[in-house]
């Protein structure tokens, strides 16, 4: 099952990110991984959260542009290669990755990898027949 993803747009000022989590923070909204990306005048903040609603409604009340997309996180070893075999597992699917990032367990030894696919329902499949294991949003609440 696919995970809901915030995508921030942020000016790229002085204060601009600890303004987007003193935020969250105010709110009880607890940031599970983060990825930014930014170009001169404005960057992409991509958040996954444990209350994707309560973020997308105070950040948007603070005057944030905000898109939610769907995402495939997957469950992988901390172990050197798991990466590899993981992305290997989509790409002899032909399920191409827009982006991705990563975040690591605080409790167990695994990460997490967020991938961006055009197909979330093939990723997901693929993932799970290749016996490793997707991640949803009731998963990031007990992170």
């Amino acid at each position: 099952m696919a995970i809901k993803q915030l995508t921030v747009f942020v000016e790229n000022k002085q204060g601009s990110l600890v303004s987007i989590t003193d935020t969250l923070s105010k709110h009880e909204v607890n940031i599970r991984a983060l990825s930014i990306a930014e170009t001169q005048d404005f960057g992409m903040l991509r958040l996954i959260v444990n209350d994707t609603a309560t973020a997308e409604k105070v950040l948007s009340e603070e005057g944030y542009l905000i898109k939610i997309n769907e995402v495939v996180g997957i469950k992988i070893g901390d172990a050197p290669g798991k990466l590899s075999a993981a992305l290997n597992v989509l790409d002899e699917k032909k399920i191409n990755i827009d982006y991705l990032y990563a975040f690591m367990s605080r409790t167990e030894k695994h990460a997490y990898v967020v991938v961006r696919v055009e197909d979330n329902a093939a990723a997901e499949k693929a993932i799970e027949d290749a016996g490793l294991h997707t991640i949803t949003e009731a998963d990031i609440c007990k992170l």
